[in-house]
């Protein structure tokens, strides 16, 4: 099954930019490949939060021109695959997005597993990994994502949500600037016990990364 009717996984944009941030967006896309039939969602379902984090690759975009930094795109929907959790993890390929089933993902075979894997996530990580090896000392690593001001019914109050997991150097840092404007939270809404922060551990938390020469 060839997925990348897209192109290739990672789109890496302003590659020699001067920043010592490393900027990353997993959800950017809502794309679906055409051999994949939608994966039987309606327009209203592939146009929601559920498919990509909506404005979130506007922000990092702005972000990569203010900054002079590196991205890295994601240019397939979460729902194909979602770069930002690990193979072993179901949520990776979800059969439920929010409240919504999502039949395409349901019951599907190891082959069929393994050719998202093997096509978007494996390439996608090696990008980004093959972009930090190429920087000079070490990167300020950051992800960016956007959420829904209403989940499952529960309301969030929060507007901003500054997340991190074991270093928190960053995420003190904006939090002391932010909460001057915003309504800006540590680990809100959701935190690395949601299985968040896999990017940023796999990539600047020492956790071992595939060998990319081998895919």
């Amino acid at each position: 099954m060839h997925l990348l009717d897209n192109g290739p996984p990672a789109e890496i944009i302003n590659p020699h930019g001067n920043s010592t941030v490393v900027l990353v967006c997993e959800h950017s896309s809502r794309h679906i490949p055409a051999c994949l039939n939608g994966l039987g969602l309606d327009d209203d379902a592939l146009n929601a939060h559920i498919a990509w984090d909506i404005g979130a690759e506007s922000v990092s975009r702005h972000l990569a021109n203010s900054l002079d930094a590196p991205l890295v795109l994601q240019r397939y929907s979460r729902l194909v695959y979602d770069c930002n959790r690990p193979p072993e993890n179901p949520s990776s390929i979800p059969e439920i997005g929010e409240n919504t089933p999502i039949p395409g993902n349901q019951n599907i075979d190891i082959r069929k597993r393994t050719a998202r894997i093997d096509q978007i996530y494996k390439p996608f990580h090696a990008s980004v990994s093959q972009l930090l090896d190429q920087r000079a000392g070490t990167p300020v690593f950051v992800t960016i994502h956007s959420f829904t001001p209403v989940f499952r019914g529960n309301i969030r109050d929060v507007e901003l949500g500054i997340l991190h997991d074991k270093d928190a150097r960053l995420a003190d840092a904006l939090l002391a600037l932010a909460g001057k404007d915003y309504i800006a939270r540590r680990n809100e809404p959701y935190g690395p016990e949601d299985g968040v922060a896999h990017t940023i551990n796999l990539h600047g938390g020492g956790a071992q990364c595939y060998d990319r020469n081998s895919q």
